[in-house]
C-alpha cells in the first residue's frame, strides 16, 4: 500500500498528520506537486515535482497509483479517476470519496463550475480548521486500518 498526496493544495496541517502516520505505520508516502516544497527527510517520504500546468500532478498520481492505495486530495475529478483504478480517496477535511459518493460530488462540482463560468459567485471553502484536522486524522486512521487488514488478507 502507498499514500499519494495531491500536495499543491493540501494544507500543511494535514501533511504533518500524514508524515507522523507514515512513520508510525511504516507506510510509504509520495507528495506530488508542480512547485517545490519541504518534505521531511525519511526513507518513507518521497516528493515528485511535475511540470507546471493544470492537472499535471493529478495525472501523475493516477498514472502511478495501484489498486488498494490511498489518495489524499480534495480534487473531485482526480478522486473519480483514482476510485476508478481501485484507490480510496480522502480529502484533507476528513471526507471519504468512494464509488458510492464520488459520482454525486463530481456532478455537484460540475454544476458549481458552470455557475461560476456564467458569472454567479458560489463562494469557496471555509478556512481549514482544527476540527478539519482532527476529522482528517480520525478518518485517516480508520481507512488505513481497513486497508492494512485487506492487504494482510490478500497475502
Amino acid at each position: 500500500m502507498h499514500i499519494w498526496v495531491d500536495a499543491d493544495a493540501c494544507p500543511g496541517e494535514a501533511k504533518e498528520v500524514l508524515y507522523r502516520t507514515s512513520k508510525r505505520l511504516q507506510i510509504p508516502i509520495t507528495l506530488v506537486a508542480n512547485q517545490m516544497m519541504f518534505v521531511p527527510k525519511s526513507p518513507l517520504v518521497r516528493f515528485e515535482l511535475v511540470a507546471a500546468g493544470a492537472n499535471r500532478a493529478d495525472q501523475r498520481i493516477v498514472e502511478l497509483l495501484q489498486n488498494g492505495d490511498l489518495v489524499i486530495s480534495a480534487d473531485i475529478p482526480l478522486a473519480a479517476d483514482a476510485v476508478a483504478k481501485g484507490a480510496t480517496v480522502l480529502d484533507p477535511r476528513g471526507n471519504v470519496l468512494d464509488a458510492h459518493s464520488v459520482g454525486s460530488r463530481l456532478a455537484t462540482r460540475n454544476l458549481l463550475e458552470d455557475l461560476r463560468s456564467s458569472g454567479i459567485e458560489t463562494g469557496g471553502p471555509a478556512p481549514y480548521s482544527a476540527r478539519n484536522k482532527q476529522d482528517f486524522a480520525n478518518q485517516l486512521d480508520r481507512i488505513l486500518t481497513r486497508l492494512l487488514r485487506q492487504a494482510a488478507r490478500q497475502k
